[in-house]
């Protein structure tokens, strides 16, 4: 961490094992991985299997790599992946599954990244010669840009139902799906269901250091473990990453829900502060997405300045900001972070008439 944060709301990426977390990973079993033998990674993988119900798991250093070994196995080159325009793949995978198998992606214009079974037909392709196939759907929970909006259950089952009648495969990239579950209370593995395929991320919201496991039948893990080795994802004596895993799934699920309330509070005082655009009731889980645009500052000045005061927010675009909540925020971080933007718009409205010259060392 940047020694001179001292309130990190970038991303739920940020944190950190806790002292815990780094004692039982010193003691975790260990073996080779490749081969089948590393008891804590075998624990791991059937730990998330059984909670997301599905037959098994595997094991990866990414949910990237999730997202990118399953669309690789239920597609061939030229087929189509169809899921929201604000899917996490289309914005921060390097290209998405296009680079790696030459898969094609369909973008859906949902709302806050909750698309529609309506939607989904209207995009399915007419078998053609001339025209991709549509293979795929993939369903981000929740939706980052979405600003953690968790889709509702019945709205999963009805686009995967749809989904499968016309012989797409179902994937759900589940970088915060405990996050939709201790939300909402509805379990994972009533979430993961109507999925052939879903992954889960430790390294966020659960503090684990790395890792992500992918979930599915017998047979399409066989397929998973085939990409995992060709990206050179053989671990070997990797339990000591999935112990952080094991306690993770054991010791920090429950507590999400104290992100949450974490993270209404900031919504709740940057809702009353100037300038500021957000509807507090949008902020489901531990995003929390505003706008500036009617502050005297443009999106980067203001996390460059709030930087300066030793918060850090970051940049989703030309005005708009996200928070996220996690495992190292507490109550007393959120009054600050609200104090420090208060005294930064508050700066820049005595400063405004002097706007160029204050801002010039900023890009707009």
């Amino acid at each position: 961490m940047d020694p001179s944060i001292t309130v990190d709301l970038y991303s739920d990426t940020i944190t950190q094992p806790t002292t815990a977390m780094r004692q039982y990973m010193c003691y975790a079993e260990v073996g080779d991985e490749q081969l089948g033998e590393d008891p804590s990674v075998n624990r791991l993988q059937a730990m998330v299997a059984d909670m997301l119900g599905k037959e098994a798991g595997l094991y990866l250093p990414s949910g990237t790599m999730c997202n990118q070994i399953a669309y690789a196995v239920h597609c061939q080159p030229g087929d189509e992946v169809i899921m929201d325009r604000t899917a996490h793949p289309l914005h921060f995978e390097g290209g998405g599954p296009t680079p790696l198998k030459g898969i094609l992606v369909r973008a859906l214009a949902g709302d806050r990244g909750v698309f529609t079974a309506d939607q989904l037909t209207e995009a399915l392709r007419p078998h053609s010669r001339y025209q991709p196939r549509s293979k795929a759907i993939s369903i981000e929970q929740t939706s980052n840009l979405g600003g953690g909006r968790c889709w509702p259950l019945a709205s999963i089952r009805e686009v995967c139902e749809r989904a499968h009648s016309a012989g797409l495969a179902t994937h759900m990239d589940g970088a915060r799906l405990l996050n939709a579950v201790v939300a909402t209370g509805v379990a994972a593995s009533d979430y993961a269901s109507s999925f052939d395929s879903v992954w889960l991320d430790l390294s966020k919201g659960l503090g684990a250091p790395v890792g992500a496991v992918l979930a599915g039948s017998r047979s399409f893990i066989q397929e998973a473990w085939r990409y995992k080795q060709l990206l050179g994802g053989a671990m070997r004596q990797s339990g000591i990453m999935a112990a952080a895993g094991i306690y993770a799934l054991e010791h920090h699920v429950e507590r999400l829900a104290e992100d949450h309330t974490h993270a209404q509070l900031l919504a709740q005082g940057l809702a009353g502060l100037p300038g500021i655009a957000l509807r507090p009731q949008d902020v489901e889980t531990n995003i929390v997405l505003f706008d500036v645009a009617e502050t005297a500052l443009s999106g980067q000045q203001f996390v460059e300045h709030l930087k300066q005061q030793g918060v850090r927010f970051s940049l989703m675009g030309p005005s708009l900001v996200r928070a996220v909540t996690h495992l190292q925020i507490a109550r007393d971080d959120i009054e600050y972070a609200l104090q420090a933007v208060e005294a930064v718009l508050d700066s820049s409205q005595k400063n405004k008439g002097s706007k160029e010259i204050l801002y010039s060392g900023f890009s707009s």
